[in-house]
């Protein structure tokens, strides 16, 4: 099998995530899924948009939300995807230790995405703003939880990568798996930079 040949930098291809058939078909079938996921949050952009005025006399959007917390979130989860595309450039240059270093990284600051916005959601539920407070309420925490909740599978996933192949090195098996890990990252953040502009800016104009 391809994954036991010996790789040293030289012989590592350029394209490793696709340079195997099993490679190839974690490709492919990553950008089908993405494909349901794009409708789910689409759907779910929608319905918040439909939604987003119906306080049934609860805090408003302009009563709720803190930009300047948001904003530093969204700083965290902007550079982690900067960080997860330094990592598959060291992949592809077969660096396996500076790869890992640079996953841990996103990891890390992934993780105090997650953080922050639990904080938030706590904050908002003391202000009386629930999922069952109103429509709005339904709509915001369906959305913004939906994309934590693929944020928080996305930290396990790669912790998941990084703890099972932390002695096992680099090699054209775990090779496609650490790359599509890393478009999932970029896709969430890309989902973020909607919601930080559809839900929190335009939240915060009114």
């Amino acid at each position: 099998m391809a994954a036991e040949q010996k790789l040293t930098p030289e012989t590592f291809p350029a394209s490793p995530e696709k340079a195997t058939l099993e490679g190839k078909n974690k490709f492919l079938g990553f950008w089908l899924f993405l494909g349901g996921e794009t409708v789910l949050f689409a759907s779910l952009f929608a319905t918040y948009l439909a939604l987003k005025d119906s306080t049934a006399g609860g805090p408003t959007t302009q009563e709720l939300f803190d930009i300047t917390l948001v904003f530093v979130a969204t700083m965290l989860l902007l550079t982690s995807s900067l960080t997860s595309v330094y990592a598959m450039y060291h992949m592809k240059n077969f660096n396996f230790k500076k790869m890992q270093l640079w996953m841990i990284i996103t990891w890390l600051l992934g993780f105090a995405f997650l953080l922050l916005e639990i904080y938030e959601f706590n904050h908002y539920i003391h202000l009386k703003h629930t999922f069952t407070s109103s429509a709005f309420g339904s709509a915001f925490y369906t959305l913004v939880g939906t994309h934590g909740a693929h944020v928080a599978f996305g930290l396990l996933w790669i912790g998941t990568l990084i703890i099972r192949n932390f002695r096992r090195g680099l090699n054209l098996y775990n090779a496609p798996k650490f790359y599509v890990a890393s478009l999932y990252w970029h896709f969430i953040d890309v989902v973020w930079v909607f919601i930080f502009t559809v839900v929190y800016l335009m939240g915060m104009v009114g």
